[in-house]
């Protein structure tokens, strides 16, 4: 595995640094007073949006989806261009034991996968929705609007 284009947004060292999840992370629990019944905020492991399109990455040590977040990710993907690949696997590790794709309101079913098949997922991911914009960009949008009418003198 590599990272041929250079790239890596986590800029963190965890041995000059210190833990990233007690310095940077927010404690989202604090707000669980301020939403009705059993509801809270999730965290968000991955996300990319590409031409409207937004792909999540959920990263478990599990099958179990909880709730809120299959609540979450149903409804998400059933209302906007996003899909989730709920991963099960050794995040430290970076390895992947099986990937599940919800989408369209639907969570598909269990797919044995490595980290080269996560991998060419999202690829496949990426290159479908550079070819599929989820909306036209705003000068097309504003080509399509009514133009105003002159009117006769």
């Amino acid at each position: 595995m590599s990272n041929d284009n250079g790239h890596n947004p986590m800029r963190w060292d965890c041995e000059t640094q210190g833990c990233f999840n007690l310095h940077k992370r927010p404690k989202i629990e604090l707000f669980a007073d301020c939403l009705p019944g059993r509801i809270a905020f999730t965290d968000v492991d991955g996300i990319t949006e590409i031409n409207g399109n937004l792909l999540v990455l959920e990263w478990k040590d599990h099958r179990r989806i909880p709730t809120g977040q299959r609540l979450l990710y149903t409804r998400w993907t059933a209302n906007g261009p996003v899909t989730v690949l709920v991963v099960v696997g050794d995040a430290r590790c970076m390895t992947v034991e099986e990937v599940a794709c919800v989408y369209d309101g639907v969570i598909g079913p269990w797919c044995e996968m490595d980290i080269a098949g996560l991998r060419d997922e999202i690829r496949e991911w990426a290159e479908w929705a550079v070819a599929h914009p989820a909306r036209a960009p705003r000068s097309e949008r504003l080509h399509d609007q009514p133009q105003p009418v002159e009117a006769d003198t």
